[in-house]
């Protein structure tokens, strides 16, 4: 089988996120391999970094399936997603990535964000991930789907085992961050995880070869 969708983005790490992620989702109805090879990332392909110039996250999810769909002939799917926080009204949002100024610092933009935080009582400590997932038809056609994971954030970091903002955030109900979950627990609660969820009937028939 090759490749029938394409998720835009050429980081291996959150490939195999969401291949781990539909591979439960859809257990006993896709097996893993086909998951694996249906869905590959953005390497090897020549598909031109997208200005993620969207004022909102499923803006900006279009706008990088969009690239993808039409410079691989694939159907496409990306993702955009922030922390948001209640008191700083939806800040850092869809400039997550690149709060302390430059993309993808993730210890310095987490830190900025405590000594901002550094002052606010535990009970306004309110925050959300947010995630909104785009799936992209070649031929332009497209649908979007969101996932949102609220908690409360932590005046330090807590976990090693996730990335970005997720060694402050504890979700509603629980006395660990998401970075001292298990991937699979962090992947059945996660604003990406229930995005995706949300997209199964878009996306199987795709990953399967059974368009009809």
């Amino acid at each position: 089988m090759t490749a029938r969708v394409v998720l835009a983005t050429r980081n291996a790490h959150k490939v195999g996120e969401v291949r781990a992620i539909l591979a439960d989702a859809l257990a006993g109805r896709v097996d893993v391999e086909t998951i694996h090879t249906a869905l590959v990332g953005l390497e090897g392909w020549d598909v031109p970094d997208v200005v993620e110039s969207g004022v909102t996250f499923e803006e900006n999810a279009l706008l990088k399936a969009r690239a993808a769909a039409q410079a691989t002939g694939l159907p496409a799917l990306a993702d955009d997603s922030g922390l948001c926080v209640d008191v700083m009204g939806g800040a850092p949002g869809i400039f997550s990535a690149r709060w302390s100024g430059a993309h993808g610092r993730d210890r310095e933009n987490l830190q900025l964000l405590l000594d901002q935080l550094a002052d606010v009582p535990d009970e306004h400590r309110g925050a959300a991930f947010v995630a909104a997932v785009a799936l992209v038809h070649p031929d332009g056609t497209s649908v979007v789907r969101q996932g949102r994971v609220a908690g409360t954030l932590a005046r330090e970091p807590h976990g090693e085992k996730g990335f970005g903002y997720d060694p402050i955030l504890r979700p509603e109900g629980g006395q660990r961050t998401l970075a001292e979950l298990t991937p699979a627990e962090k992947n059945g609660i996660s604003h990406r995880g229930q995005a995706l969820r949300a997209l199964l009937d878009d996306l199987e028939p795709l990953l399967t070869g059974d368009r009809g």
